[in-house]
């Protein structure tokens, strides 16, 4: 095992090229997915590896509930230092643990905070709030969820501009981008490495939620400026419960590529050109970390289980 038991948390360092190209050249879909992947593999990968060399620096604390087997030199010969690293993996992991939970806590206290307070409120699919704060969101939930929007920012639309604004929030509830979110949320905790890919779905996700609109409305200009005018109206709001679930990303660039030509819809990059190599790099980064922390998780179950007295 050796040495490469400690790759897969390093390697979430080759996926970080990719990450800005991503945004730029990739069609949203393409990237969000791409990204998405990426992230999770190799949040599972490092997550994996800590869990191993936990186990060599648990077997070594006195008391410990494992078979003593564990503690044996042979055990220990299988994680280089073992003596330091198997002890630091203790802390890092439950840190891992942590955060994870403390993230899939808030998003699901802000959920159900967001449905309660929606309750009473008519409208199935929609949900306008009488509210003097400008903002809008998408609310996932049973039954499609809910797009939620306020009479002030209406109020500053053009009938064409609210019909992008919806078309954008139902475009977040069809493709599930909570999911992605959420997932790249979990793997930015488990590896602080992978932090800027959670930067890159956040904005990936709304440049696919602002083309969904596009082809919806017909209009990429309509799109572009009912973004651009929600973020005027929107700025210095300060709405940290329901509207928190929202993440509006960069909106000059977002304005920016809408007034551009729409992206072409790409299943892979080809290798010759700059995303493409930062592509491909990021896939054989994953494939090195799943490969790398399978390897280890099989040599260490099969030493542990020669340690281990019948």
């Amino acid at each position: 095992m050796g040495v490469f038991v400690f790759l897969p948390l390093v390697l979430p360092l080759t996926a970080w090229p990719v990450a800005r190209l991503a945004e730029q050249h990739l069609h949203p879909r393409t990237a969000t997915w791409l990204l998405a992947g990426v992230a999770g593999v190799m949040a599972v990968c490092s997550t994996v590896c800590l869990g191993l060399v936990m186990v060599v620096g648990t077997a070594q604390l006195p008391g410990n509930p494992l078979p003593d087997g564990w503690s044996d030199p042979e055990v220990r010969a299988a994680v280089p230092f073992d003596e330091v690293v198997g002890k630091a993996a203790i802390p890092a992991l439950c840190g891992v643990v942590v955060a994870c939970g403390r993230v899939l806590w808030r998003h699901g206290r802000v959920r159900r905070r967001a449905h309660r307070v929606l309750a009473g409120v008519r409208g199935a699919r929609v949900a306008v709030l009488p509210d003097e704060v400008p903002y809008a969101y998408a609310l996932p939930g049973g039954g499609g969820g809910r797009v939620v929007v306020t009479t002030a920012l209406l109020g500053c639309l053009e009938p064409a501009e609210r019909r992008a604004v919806f078309a954008h929030e139902r475009a977040h509830l069809a493709a599930r981008h909570h999911r992605f979110l959420l997932a790249v949320q979990l793997a930015a905790r488990a590896n602080p490495f992978l932090r800027p890919l959670c930067t890159a779905v956040a904005y990936t996700t709304e440049r696919w939620a602002d083309e969904e609109a596009a082809r919806v409305v017909g209009s990429r200009r309509t799109v572009a400026c009912a973004i651009g005018r929600a973020a005027l109206v929107s700025r210095g709001t300060a709405v940290a419960t329901l509207a928190g679930l929202a993440a509006p990303g960069p909106v000059p660039r977002r304005v920016a590529a809408l007034l551009g030509p729409a992206p072409l819809m790409r299943s892979w990059p080809s290798v010759f050109t700059s995303v493409g190599l930062a592509a491909w790099g990021a896939a054989a980064g994953t494939a090195v970390s799943a490969m790398s922390s399978a390897n280890s998780a099989v040599t260490m179950f099969f030493i542990l289980h020669a340690a281990t007295p019948l």
